[in-house]
């Protein structure tokens, strides 16, 4: 294995790392959303703090992919990717901007149970985007370093 060897394995293990700290916030904003969903209990503040948290997570996430890296390095060695690259980059702000909504659509103080449920039901079809979004970056990125994740379709 040389040193370029090595260094694709530590950013590749990165990219995998950022994207188990998703999903694990994911999970965390489903059981809280779950758990409010089943009992009407109040808790907004809760559930926007952890949707402020996953928020952050995705906007640092996605400032580092944007300043370069294995996005960029997946087009320099191969160039047909720069769609491919372009399109994931382009789902960032749409994706900031459908967490916003969330949030700010997400009553405090008393919440009834339905509004629960609607809130869940919103953050389960962010969630698909985003992960429909992690999929195909990922995609790029096997493309890019002619590596296979080991992630299953």
């Amino acid at each position: 294995m040389n040193h370029t060897d090595r260094s694709e394995a530590v950013i590749l293990g990165h990219l995998l790392g950022e994207h188990r700290e998703l999903h694990s916030a994911i999970a965390a904003v489903r059981c809280l959303l779950s758990k409010r969903s089943a009992d009407g209990e109040s808790g907004a503040d809760e559930v926007i703090a952890a949707l402020n948290a996953l928020r952050a997570h995705l906007h640092d996430h996605f400032e580092k992919e944007e300043r370069g890296g294995f996005l960029e390095e997946s087009v320099t060695k191969i160039p047909r990717l720069a769609k491919a690259v372009a399109a994931v980059l382009a789902d960032h702000p749409r994706l900031l901007t459908e967490i916003d909504g969330l949030i700010d659509s997400l009553p405090t103080g008393g919440v009834s149970a339905e509004a629960w449920r609607s809130c869940s039901a919103g953050f389960d079809r962010f969630a698909g985007h985003l992960v429909a979004h992690e999929r195909r970056e990922n995609a790029v990125v096997q493309e890019g370093y002619n590596e296979d994740l080991g992630l299953v379709d």
